[in-house]
Order: C-alpha cells, then sequence, then structure tokens
C-alpha cells in the first residue's frame, strides 16, 4: 500500500548512536573551523569553496543565503566576512552531487519519505524540472515549456483565483518577490503567505501599533555604542554568529549584556573570534554580564517585574525616566502607568521563574543605562502572548528614551536573508493600501484590496479543499509549518502541488495529485540572461539594502533563476490578458528595480543607488523619532500576563534548532554547543522533573500534547538532562512540530505558539 500523506511528512523515528557530553562554555573558535571546513570538504568541490570564500558577503560579491544579519558598512574582515553556519549554509546548496532523473527513477516517493531530513537533503543538487503525475509512484523527467504549461493549466481551470496559494521562503532576492507579489496580484488573489507569518509577524503588528514601522530601528554601529544589550529569547551562537562580533566590540567599547532565555547558550557565555589570534590563544571574550533564566513563556512577567521596579524608583528618587522624551515623543503613558500599578512586583517575579538575586543584578543595570537595546528572536514571537511580548519590550525601551538615539533602539533578529526584504516589497497577504494603489497606477489593473491567507489560514483552506494550487517559491513548507499531520493532509488535498527549489526536501513527498519540482540557481551561481550576468538585490535585518551576484558557473545548464520562473509561468498563465511584459524582466532584472523605484516607497534611484558597495538604507521612522502611528506618537500599551497553567505532570515545551540546523534544513547530527551529538529525537528536561517521573539520561519517552480536546502524540524521543528551568522542557524541529496546535497562535498575528506547547511525558 502507498505511504499515506501523514506517514510521507513524519520524519524518521530511527535512533543512531547518541553520545552526550557536558554543554559547551565558549563559541566559535577553533572547532566552529574544523566544522566549516568539514563541511566543505565533504560536500563541495574545494575550487569552489575557495571562491566562495573570498566572496560571500564581501562587497562585489553574493550575499549568504543564510540569516540575516547586516555586514559591516565600512571595511569587511579579509580572512571572511562569514561564519561557520554561513559555510554550510554553502555547503547544503553548492553540494557537489547532482539529483538527476535516474535518482528518481532508482528512489519512489514513498522510498525517499522513509529517509531523514538530513539524507534527504544531502541527496544532492536538483538538476532539472521533475513531474509527479497522478497516481504515479516516481516522479519524472518534464520540459521547462511543459512545466509552465502544467501550472498555467491548474491555475486557468479553477472557480476562483483565491483557490490558489503562493508561498514564499525568506531567501528569494527583491526582484523575484517583487514579481511574484505582482504576478500573484495581476491573476487576481492575495494568497500571499510566506516564512514571516510563521517568525517575526509578531514583531511587525507590535512594533508598527507602538513605532510605526514593523522594523527594527537600530544599526550595526548602535550594537557597538550601546550601555546594555539585553538579548531576548536568542541564539546568536548557533542562528547568527556574525552577531557575536558586533557583541564583542560592544563588550570592549565598555557595554554590558543581560541575557534572558530559558536554556543557558554558550554564544552568549564567552566567544571566540575565529579572526583573533590572540582570542584563539588566550580564549576570546566572556560576553553576558547576566544570564536570567526565564521560563517557557515568562518573559512578560519578568519586563513587568523590571518596569514595576522602575516606577518605584522613579517615584521615590526621580530620574530613572527620560520625562522629557516621553512628554514629546509618546502617547498613552499615564494609561500604562495606571495599569502597571495594579500588578504585583512579587507574583510578576515568581511567574517569570527568576530568582530575586539574578533580577536584582539585571534591574541594576537597566537602572543605570540609558542607551539600551533589546534584540529577540523566536523565543518571543512564537506565543499566544507574543505580540504582548514585543509590546512589553518597546514600554521599556519609551520609558527609557532608548528609541531613535545612537546606541538605542529595537533589534528584531530576523531569519533568512531575505525575508525583510520580501515583505518591503509586497510579499504580504495584507498589504496596506497605499502600496496596492502604486500597483495600479503603474500596472493599470486594481489588485484585490482584502487580505490573502497566511500561513495558518492556507493550511486551514487547503484542509477544507478550498485550495486547489499550491506554489512554494522556496523553502521546506510541511516541515517548517506546525501540526504536521493536519497540514500533510491539507496538502493532498491539492490539485496540484509546485516547488521552486535548489535541492530536495520532504516537501516534495507530500504532494498534492500532481506535483512539480522546479529546480533554480543558488545564491552564489551567475545568473546569465539576455543582458549577461544579473546583479540581484537584498534587504538585511537592519534595513540595508544591497546587491548579490554569483560567483560560480550553474552546477547544470538546465536550471533557471527564480526570476525566470516567476516571468514564465507568468506569461504562461496569463497570457494576452496581462498588462505586462514579463519576458522582458526575465532578460534584464534592472527593468524590475526600475519598476520596485517606482512603486516601493524608499527604493527611489533603486539602480543608481544599488551601484554603493555598502548599499544603502531604507527609511525608517523610528530611527529619527518620526512615529508614523495612528497618533503621530510612540505609543505605550497595555499588556496581560499570560493566562495558561500547568496541571500536574504537565510540561511546558519550547521547540528549538540544533547547532547542525538552520531552519528547517539539517547540516548534520551533532547539537555540539549543547553537547548532543548524532542524534535529534531528544528532548531536554530539568533533572527534578525527570526524578519526579521516574525517567533517566536517555530513556526513550513518547510525548503528548492536548489542545482543545485533540491529542498529538510523537513517539521514540529520548530524555537528555539539561539545565532548564523546572516545568520546562526543549525538543528540535521538524522533529516535535507534529504536537504544535494549528490553531494556538499569537493573537493579530497568527504567529504558531511553537514556543509553548503543554505537553505531557510518558516512558515507553
Amino acid at each position: 500500500m502507498p505511504l499515506s500523506p501523514e506517514e510521507k511528512a513524519k520524519t524518521s523515528e530511527t535512533f543512531t548512536d547518541i553520545k552526550v557530553t557536558p554543554p559547551k562554555k565558549t563559541s566559535v573558535g577553533f572547532p566552529a573551523i574544523t566544522s566549516a571546513v568539514h563541511q566543505v570538504s565533504k560536500y563541495m568541490n574545494p575550487v569552489d569553496a575557495l571562491k566562495i570564500s573570498l566572496k560571500i558577503n564581501q562587497k562585489g560579491g553574493f550575499d549568504c543565503p543564510g540569516c540575516a544579519w547586516p555586514d559591516p558598512d565600512d571595511e569587511r574582515s579579509v580572512l571572511g566576512e562569514y561564519c561557520e553556519n554561513g559555510m554550510k549554509a554553502m555547503a547544503e546548496e553548492m553540494q557537489s552531487k547532482l539529483i538527476t532523473p535516474d535518482f528518481f527513477k532508482t528512489y519512489s516517493v514513498d522510498t525517499l519519505s522513509g529517509w531523514s531530513d538530513f539524507e534527504i537533503g544531502k541527496s544532492g543538487r536538483l538538476e532539472q524540472p521533475m513531474y509527479l503525475p497522478e497516481g504515479a509512484s516516481h516522479y519524472e523527467p518534464i520540459s521547462w515549456e511543459a512545466a509552465f504549461k502544467k501550472v498555467a493549466e491548474h491555475l486557468n481551470k479553477t472557480n476562483s483565483p483565491d483557490e490558489a496559494v503562493f508561498y514564499t521562503s525568506g531567501r528569494t532576492t527583491n526582484e523575484a518577490a517583487f514579481l511574484y507579489q505582482l504576478f500573484v496580484r495581476e491573476y487576481g488573489t492575495t494568497n500571499l503567505p510566506d516564512c514571516s507569518n510563521m517568525c517575526h509577524e509578531a514583531s511587525g503588528v507590535a512594533l508598527t501599533e507602538t513605532l510605526g514601522i514593523g522594523k527594527g530601528s537600530v544599526t550595526l554601529d548602535d550594537l557597538y555604542k550601546a550601555e546594555l544589550v539585553l538579548v531576548v529569547g536568542q541564539n546568536p551562537g548557533t542562528n547568527h554568529p556574525r552577531m557575536l562580533s558586533a557583541l564583542e566590540k560592544c563588550k570592549k567599547n565598555g557595554g554590558k549584556i543581560i541575557t534572558i532565555n530559558p536554556l543557558p547558550e554558550a554564544g552568549l557565555v564567552k566567544f571566540v573570534n575565529p579572526q583573533s589570534p590572540k582570542a584563539l590563544l588566550t580564549g576570546g571574550t566572556k560576553l553576558s554580564d547576566v544570564f536570567v533564566p526565564v521560563t517557557i513563556n515568562g518573559d512578560v512577567a519578568f519586563f513587568k517585574a523590571i518596569l514595576l521596579k522602575l516606577l518605584e524608583k522613579e517615584n521615590t528618587e526621580g530620574n530613572v525616566f527620560d520625562k522629557a522624551f516621553i512628554e514629546a515623543y509618546t502617547y498613552g503613558y499615564d494609561a500604562f502607568i495606571d495599569n502597571l500599578k495594579q500588578y504585583d512586583f512579587e507574583t510578576c517575579l515568581k511567574l517569570s521563574g527568576v530568582s530575586e538575586g539574578v533580577f536584582n543584578e539585571a534591574f541594576d543595570l537597566i537602572l543605570k543605562s540609558n542607551k539600551i537595546i533589546v534584540c529577540w528572536a523566536m523565543g518571543l514571537t512564537q506565543h499566544e502572548n507574543a505580540v504582548d511580548n514585543i509590546r512589553e519590550v518597546v514600554n521599556l525601551l519609551l520609558l527609557k528614551g532608548s528609541i531613535g538615539k545612537e546606541g538605542a533602539g529595537t533589534c528584531p533578529v530576523r531569519g533568512h536573508s531575505n525575508v525583510q526584504g520580501d515583505r518591503t516589497v509586497g510579499i504580504w497577504e495584507a498589504a496596506p493600501k497605499a502600496f496596492l494603489d502604486r500597483i495600479e497606477a503603474k500596472y493599470h489593473f486594481k489588485p484585490k484590496g482584502k487580505h490573502g491567507y497566511s500561513v495558518i489560514d492556507a493550511i486551514k483552506a487547503m484542509y477544507e479543499q478550498q485550495v486547489k494550487v499550491f506554489l512554494g517559491m522556496g523553502g521546506n513548507f510541511i516541515s517548517a509549518v506546525p501540526d504536521t499531520l493536519y497540514a500533510a493532509k491539507a496538502m493532498a488535498n491539492c490539485d496540484l502541488t509546485v516547488h521552486v527549489s535548489t535541492k530536495l526536501n520532504r516537501s516534495h513527498l507530500v504532494t498534492g495529485k500532481e506535483a512539480l519540482i522546479l529546480p533554480c540557481l543558488g545564491r552564489s551561481e551567475k545568473d546569465y540572461q539576455k543582458t549577461g550576468v544579473q546583479v540581484q538585490s537584498v534587504e538585511n535585518s537592519m534595513g540595508i539594502v544591497s546587491a548579490t551576484k554569483g560567483v560560480l558557473e550553474p552546477c547544470s545548464k538546465n536550471l533557471l533563476s527564480e526570476v525566470a520562473v516567476v516571468c514564465g509561468i507568468a506569461y504562461e498563465t496569463l497570457k494576452h490578458r496581462s498588462k505586462i511584459n514579463w519576458l522582458a524582466y526575465k532578460d534584464d532584472y534592472a527593468l524590475v528595480r526600475n519598476d520596485i523605484a517606482e512603486v516601493v516607497a524608499g527604493f527611489e534611484s533603486f539602480n543608481e543607488r544599488l551601484k554603493n558597495p555598502s548599499g544603502f538604507y531604507l527609511p525608517n521612522g523610528a530611527r529619527i523619532r518620526k512615529f508614523n502611528t495612528t497618533t503621530g506618537k510612540a505609543n505605550f500599551s497595555i499588556n496581560k500576563l499570560p493566562e495558561w497553567q500547568l496541571n500536574e505532570g504537565e510540561l511546558i515545551m519550547m521547540t528549538i534548532r540544533s547547532h547542525d540546523q538552520f531552519n528547517t534544513t539539517i547540516y548534520g547530527l551533532d547539537d555540539r554547543y549543547r553537547g548532543v551529538f548524532n542524534e535529534r529525537r531528544i528532548i531536554f528536561m530539568n533533572r527534578n522533573d525527570m526524578k519526579s517521573r521516574n525517567l533517566t539520561d536517555q530513556q526513550v519517552v513518547t510525548i503528548t500534547s492536548k489542545f482543545n480536546g485533540k491529542i498529538r502524540e510523537a513517539a521514540n524521543f529520548k530524555v537528555v538532562g539539561y539545565d532548564i528551568p523546572e516545568h520546562c522542557c526543549a525538543t528540535y524541529f521538524p522533529e516535535a512540530n507534529v504536537l504544535v496546535p494549528l490553531d494556538s497562535f499569537a493573537h493579530t498575528a497568527k504567529t504558531p505558539a511553537s514556543k509553548s506547547v503543554i505537553v505531557t511525558i510518558h516512558a515507553q
């Protein structure tokens, strides 16, 4: 019997030979160099690896397809402007092994589904378009022309354009993303879910409401000059390793760092800069001055305790709040203070899980600092109260006047290298009217104004058979989303699923009735078109737009760029109904940028400004104390404590990445900093919680979650005792995504609550 969609979507439950050692107390250094060298030597052509190392993140080179951490404005490191996980990303994307049609002739979809995500990802680069006919067990080759016709055929026979969903991964360039959303809007829908929906959507909602822009307000230079940096719910040592260099510079300039996170992470304990011979020999720089082991989803409680203590100091001693800033630039202060007074300090501190001694250490640094930056990631954004988490952070910064001045501000740290840029150029299911009006003025068609499907909405619509076509521009949708088994059934209900990808992933195996894999160029490959090798652009986490241009020859002559794929599908689908010359864009990407300059605010003279080797900054009102909110000022907000509670025997679980991982891409099976090797099906537990359940290290357990009466279960996880707060536990995704309810998400943002799942643990 063929495998069901749910069986195809499940990650492998086979154990490997686990090894557990004490967690590391230092990060990067020689082990990072060794790890990067091992990856590129194992999976890449050595000549290509050398070319990449000289051009990645360099002026005139290409942007790393990993994280969105910014490059320095001035000089880039001659030793290499990249990190360990950046090179792992390149080794993954530019594998020397190719997947030819013979591969798919040998391995059926069911057979591949039984492989681990690591094995699937390391199968090689996709070499040519592949098609899975209805009822077939194996993918087979298809020409690009036939593939475009197949997509157009399905799109044109829908009863409504809203029966199609167009997903986007954050690695898509500005040019490809702009054309993609333009095609979708001309086709007639606004169903543009993207990976922002699953990560920083809560940040965008909270920051837009309070500060008037859904992006961070700081620059790299601000980080260097901050008096105090709070790193909250983030593990930069694994997810954004180059951030550690900026934190090191802050420390050397006299700044202090507070880390607020349930897990102690090696990257924020001590950093050994691999580009400093002295650091390699002497042991590096201590980064965190205070580690605050907050309980999972105890952040609002912790910040309320800080705010209450600051208010007490302001009332007794004065000069704690920046009253001049508050009076000139903010709205809602009195209502915020009145609400804050309703909370009890002791209750908030208890709910945060933080001891009074640690709290006082953190509080003293916050009290005496006026240039404060708060950095955060998924630890704040993937909860039902995620928007409240970020708004409470903003409240703290507003009280201290730490917005819109040197060395101070907000710093949401984005994941994929252009996830912020994609949103900027229009990948948004809820685009503002002003943007849609400019589309209409430029292209002479009226885009729909109603909101389309976000990721959560899209999955539900597919499950309810309201969607017939799913098209994914990059990414690994089925492994990224919550509620894996539900999502697998949803995908199977589509008539056609299409994925534009560089390499194989599990989403290619959980398909609709028919499926297409359309292989595209990687970021580091030369993009040859009629007008020559093309330049593209990306926006980093701090709002800088810069050029990216591949340096390697394409691994196959059968590949197309993402821009060419979008133009091919758009032309074949819309034909003479379109008012747009799609094929002209494919020949010359400068034409795309001319259009972006007309349609997207902040991109005026785009082509000319992109020639600046360092790129250019987009406008940012919060950076200059111009707050484009409904009140015209920065808004204080009123936020409640989260209302969840644990029953007897329950734990609160968060999903996390291992060190050998970036989002859903698995580079290897080791979590070096946490001391777990050769295994991913593990659950980190406090040893007291293990003892109360009579569990021992490496015992095999089943994890169960229950939400709104529905029980979800994940079997075959090994227990690892760890320094995590009591009643908390942590597991890797995507293995644990099966436990995350689809209906548990952030209010007003719909970010999945992947970091606050209530579970029970049972020995097998």
